[in-house]
């Protein structure tokens, strides 16, 4: 299908990304199905991972830096005693020690060592680039270079389940928090190693699971049509929904869409906000400036 024959189709689909998949190929699927003109994921899940992928088509992906900066929500499980190449299950196994003596106390306190702000090393297999190279790529070649701490934040770690060198953990954490790397300095932090063997992300703020589709379910619904398909879709503005809304009509919408900043009624005194024009008419976002006007800051084109 050519550029020309694809539609401009606008929203926010919350697929429930499949193990195995690399999230371009899930977005590059989407895409078809929808026979979309644009659009792009919000933040990568590894291939081991599933779990929601929201994907932003149409002028939606104007907000998808939005929920690529939003905190997330993660269930995983690792493998106590065994540290591998990666972090996960893919990578080849290099330390084994014993677990028997762990309880649910000892991994609790472990625990709450690791909620709040902490520093992460970034993993070498990650896609963090070093002089335009992805790092994974150097780490294929047994290149391993420095990696500069990140603060991240750990909202909640909470102990799902503890039998014998399995542990399930349930997470919300800050955008930038890599799992795997949690888990490993867990495992250090218990002083026998971890690494992750399955991990479904829940929630990408303000979305959770609700209102996930599969690849077969939205294959399914492609079957009916092309409406059938178009249902799944949440409202561009969605993204932003826990926003204060600001309404507003006649000049000051006109204004508005040319990029000037305007004066509107019962608007917050600051902060980012959500443009309507009336009370249906989704604009974009904006921001209020000192002077208690509105700037919009992105706005979607109108047809």
């Amino acid at each position: 299908m050519t550029l020309r024959n694809r539609r401009p189709v606008s929203g926010v689909l919350l697929l429930d990304k499949p193990v195995g998949w690399t999230s371009n190929a899930a977005l590059q699927a989407v895409k078809r199905l929808y026979q979309a003109q644009k659009a792009g994921h919000t933040g990568s899940l590894d291939p081991l991972a599933s779990g929601l992928l929201p994907i932003c088509l149409g002028e939606a992906t104007k907000l998808s830096g939005l929920l690529l900066n939003a905190d997330k929500a993660y269930r995983f499980t690792c493998r106590l005693g065994a540290t591998t190449t990666t972090g996960d299950a893919e990578g080849e196994m290099l330390i084994t020690r014993p677990v028997e003596w762990l309880s649910h106390e000892i991994v609790e306190a472990a625990l709450r060592r690791f909620t709040g702000v902490i520093q992460q090393v970034p993993p070498m297999y990650s896609a963090l680039k070093r002089d335009g190279q992805p790092l994974y790529k150097l780490a294929r070649q047994g290149i391993e270079v420095e990696r500069a701490p990140r603060a991240v934040t750990i909202h909640e770690l909470r102990l799902l389940r503890l039998e014998g060198e399995e542990l399930e953990c349930e997470l919300r954490c800050s955008k930038g928090t890599y799992v795997r790397t949690l888990a490993a300095d867990l495992g250090e932090a218990l002083n026998c190693g971890a690494h992750i063997t399955t991990l479904r992300r829940t929630a990408v703020e303000p979305y959770d699971a609700s209102r996930m589709m599969t690849l077969d379910a939205l294959r399914e619904r492609a079957e009916q049509g092309l409406a059938a398909l178009d249902e799944c879709l949440l409202p561009a503005d969605s993204a932003v929904a826990d926003w204060p809304a600001v309404r507003v009509r006649g000049d000051a919408a006109f204004y508005l869409g040319q990029g000037q900043p305007v004066l509107a009624p019962h608007a917050p005194t600051q902060g980012r906000v959500r443009l309507y024009e009336g009370d249906e008419r989704f604009l974009g976002i904006g921001e209020i400036l000192d002077d208690g006007r509105v700037a919009p800051r992105r706005l979607l084109l109108q047809t």
